[in-house]
C-alpha cells in the first residue's frame, strides 16, 4: 500500500528534493509525495514540486481571519490527497492543535541542531554562537510544543576551527538531506513505535 506523503515547505525545499530523489531512486519504496504546500507564494520549494510533477499548493495566511481558518483550510487541502504523512521541511509556521490532533504521529519534522537543546529559529547560529563543539540535526514527531516532540533519529555534526554559522548550517545540511529520508522511510515501512517520550525502531 503506498504512502500518500505531503510536504509543508515555506522556502527553498533542499529537505524535499532530497525525499523527492529518495523516492524517485526507489530508496523509499510503496510511498509518493502527493502534494507540497507552502505558505509563501514564491518559494521555490513550489517550483521543485511542479518540476516533478507534484500539485504545488499556495495557502496565503493573510486571506484568513485567523490561524485556525487557516489550518482549517490546509486539513480541507490535505483531505482531498488522503495524506498518511505530513513533513515539514523548512516550513516556518507553528502546527496548531486541530491539524496535530488530525495526524497525531504523523507528522515528521527535521531541526538543525541536536534537540532538546538550541530549539526554535536560527538553530544553527544559536549552537555557533553558544560555543558547542558538536552540532548536528534532528528529525522527530510533532506535537503541540515548538521542536518538542518524540526524537526519531539525531546525526552529530562537529564544529570545526574556523567554521562559522554558515559554513556550520551547510555541514548540518548535508546531514539532514540524509536522515529525513531514512526516518521517512521507516515510517514507511512501519518501523516507528512511540511509547511516551521514546521512539523505538520495531
Amino acid at each position: 500500500m503506498t504512502t500518500n506523503i505531503a510536504v509543508l515547505v515555506s522556502g527553498r525545499g533542499s529537505n524535499l528534493q532530497s525525499i523527492i530523489d529518495s523516492i524517485e531512486s526507489g530508496n523509499i519504496p510503496d510511498a509518493r509525495v502527493s502534494v507540497v504546500i507552502s505558505d509563501v507564494k514564491n518559494a521555490f520549494a513550489l517550483e521543485r514540486a511542479r518540476n516533478h510533477g507534484i500539485d504545488a499548493v499556495f495557502i496565503d495566511p493573510r486571506t484568513f481571519v485567523d490561524k485556525k481558518a487557516y489550518e482549517q483550510e490546509l486539513l480541507r487541502v490535505l483531505g482531498q490527497y488522503d495524506i498518511g504523512l505530513i513533513l515539514l521541511a523548512g516550513y516556518m509556521r507553528i502546527v496548531g492543535r486541530e491539524v496535530i490532533e488530525a495526524y497525531r504521529n504523523r507528522i515528521i519534522n527535521i531541526h538543525p541542531a541536536l534537540l532538546p537543546s538550541f530549539m526554535g529559529l536560527h538553530a544553527q547560529k544559536q549552537a555557533f554562537d553558544y560555543g558547542v563543539k558538536v552540532s548536528g540535526c534532528t528529525v522527530h514527531f510533532v506535537d503541540e510544543g515548538m521542536d518538542t516532540g518524540p526524537i526519531i533519529l539525531q546525526r552529530a555534526v562537529p564544529v570545526l576551527e574556523g567554521d562559522n554559522a554558515d559554513t556550520l548550517a551547510a555541514r548540518i545540511l548535508e546531514q539532514e538531506h540524509q536522515i529525513f529520508p531514512e526516518a521517512v522511510k521507516l515510517f514507511v515501512e512501519g518501523k516507528l513505535k512511540v511509547e511516551g517520550r521514546i521512539v523505538i525502531r520495531t
